[in-house]
Formats: C-alpha cells, sequence, structure tokens
C-alpha cells in the first residue's frame, strides 16, 4: 500500500496532513503509521477512476472501492481478504472523513459502509492447572540454567505469560508494549496500541508487578543490544521481538510441560487472552467488567464466554 503512487499532489497532501492530525490528536504510533497508508490505497483507487481530489468523492466510491478490495485475493494465504482486514479498510475511510470534516471540507457525502460481521472461531483455553504448570515450568528452567543469558530467556518467558494471561493483552498489543508503559508504582499497565486503534489501562497484581519488576530490572539488560530499546520483549540477538517469535517461544514453553493433554491443544498466545477471560468469569467477574479488562468494544464480543461455560457445564 506504502508504495503505491498517487500522482495528485492534492492527494499526496490530504496523506500527509492526515497522518500529522493523527500524531497531534495523541494516536498510537502504530495508528500514525498504518492508518495513511490505508488512505493512500483508497486514493490511488480513486485515482485509478479519473478522480484526483477529495471534492470529486461521492456515495457510491465507498461501495465501489469496497467492492474492489472485497475481490482482491490475499496474497500471502490465499483466497479472499479476511472481514477483519476489510474492516480495517472502512475504519481508516471513517478517521479520514472525520478529518476531512474537522478542517472543514464542504459536500463530503457520508460513508455509506458498515464494518463486517467477524466469524467466530472455537475457543479453546487452558485450565487454571494449565497456566501453573506453564509458570513452574518456567521457574524450573530458571534454576536449571547455567548462564545469565538463559536465565534471561526463562524470565522473560514470565513475563510472556504474565502480559498475555494475567493481563489479557492480544498479541499486537503485547509485542509493542513500551517500558514507559509500565508503571510499577502504581501497578498500572498502558495499552497505547490496542485494537481498531483504542487504548486502555489495566491493572496490574502485586505477583504480575513483580514478574515484569524482575525482569525488567534484574534480566531485560542481559539481553539487549542498545541501551536505548524501549521495546519489552528482547529476543536473543538484542533486538526487540516480533509476534512470531513470542509464538515460537510459548510453542518451545509448552513442550517442557510433562502434560500430553496440554501439548495436544490447539493453542497459541491469543488462548492466553482466552484462558484468563474464561478464568475471571468462573470466579463470578461481571461480564461489563472483564469486557473493560480485555478492551472489547461491545459486550457482544465478551459474552461468546459465557456461551463457552454453558456448553462446558453441559458436557
Amino acid at each position: 500500500m506504502k508504495k503505491l503512487e498517487i500522482k495528485s499532489s492534492s492527494f499526496n497532501y490530504l496523506e500527509h496532513a492526515f497522518k500529522e492530525w493523527l500524531d497531534i490528536l495523541g494516536y498510537s504510533s502504530m495508528s500514525v503509521y498504518n492508518l495513511p497508508h490505508l488512505v493512500r490505497e483508497f486514493f490511488h483507487y480513486l485515482e485509478q477512476h479519473g478522480k484526483t481530489h477529495i471534492t470529486q468523492l461521492q456515495t457510491k466510491d465507498y461501495q465501489n472501492y469496497f467492492h474492489h478490495i472485497s475481490s482482491r485475493a490475499n496474497q500471502r494465504r490465499g483466497g479472499g481478504l479476511s472481514n477483519n482486514y476489510l474492516n480495517k479498510h472502512i475504519q481508516a475511510i471513517e478517521k479520514l472523513i472525520e478529518f476531512l470534516n474537522h478542517k472543514g471540507t464542504q459536500n463530503i457525502p457520508a460513508l455509506s459502509l458498515r464494518q463486517l460481521k467477524l466469524n467466530q472461531r472455537e475457543i479453546t483455553y487452558l485450565t487454571t492447572e494449565e497456566i501453573h504448570q506453564l509458570y513452574q515450568a518456567v521457574d524450573q528452567g530458571i534454576a536449571e540454567s547455567q548462564t545469565l543469558k538463559y536465565q534471561a530467556l526463562y524470565a522473560r518467558d514470565k513475563a510472556m505469560l504474565t502480559v498475555y494471561y494475567s493481563c489479557g493483552l492480544r498479541k499486537n498489543e503485547g509485542v509493542h508494549l513500551e517500558l514507559n508503559d509500565i508503571n510499577l508504582d502504581t501497578r498500572i499497565l498502558h495499552v497505547r496500541k490496542g485494537k481498531n486503534y483504542k487504548e486502555r489501562l489495566v491493572p496490574l497484581s502485586k505477583t504480575s508487578s513483580k514478574h515484569l519488576q524482575d525482569y525488567i530490572y534484574d534480566h531485560r539488560p542481559v539481553l539487549l543490544k542498545e541501551k536505548t530499546e524501549s521495546r519489552l520483549f528482547i529476543g536473543y540477538s538484542g533486538k526487540p521481538m516480533q509476534g512470531q517469535a513470542l509464538y515460537r517461544r510459548f510453542k518451545l514453553l509448552l513442550l517442557t510441560v510433562e502434560n500430553p493433554t496440554l501439548q495436544q491443544k490447539e493453542i497459541g498466545l491469543h488462548s492466553l487472552r482466552h484462558s484468563i477471560a474464561t478464568h475471571l468469569l468462573q470466579a463470578g467477574m461481571a461480564l461489563q467488567k472483564i469486557q473493560r479488562f480485555l478492551g472489547h468494544s461491545s459486550l457482544e464480543s465478551t459474552q461468546v464466554y459465557t456461551h463457552l461455560m454453558e456448553e462446558v457445564a453441559s458436557t
């Protein structure tokens, strides 16, 4: 998307002004980076259909553009683009219209697109005993490590479990966590780069705070290559870890637990988020509080866990 050529000076100006507007309003760096690229693709489409200025925009252009991207093939996985990805395009155009209205652009047609309903996948979660076994495996790894670096890797695993299970973060939310997002004094974790560009505050328990403190102060420096690096999760090479690297580490940790049932489950980092949501519901926490904790936009997204509990109870 970012490599698409836009010849119109008007569209180029709007893209850069839109990016600056997002930055000034305090949107996350991920939003400031991604949204203008999605808008650029929309501008490129308009140019391909003979429009070079935003005042030429018509309601039918929204529908035609959506049909265009909906029929496009997914180059990485085959098939069509996911509803989640298509929704990101809609969100970007929504935010563009908000920007245009804010700067006083006249006669911009209202967006006629609605976000698509996401397909519900089967939810797999870990039991509280299986979570306990993962933490035990980490402690054993730290105790048996012969070098400081391997101790640091296992301490990072404990921080990973804390972020994705105890704090219930999504994969990318954890990937983009930085040190200044974690206030150990107030025991608050600030999710700045949440889904749909939303932020939230997550409380840390004393135990979670201790796990993160141990990793940040005692073990993370062992892994660091550049002292100025701000990302929480640092890889073996000293560089920030991406989602795939964290996923692989999680799968390796699963192999160290002598529990065949656990190892046969189709789970990833998001399963830890499902697990804490299920365990909080089992413990009697109100659904609305779980919704805020997870950062769900609607209560409907959280209610899937009540259905899960009903299914478990009926078996």
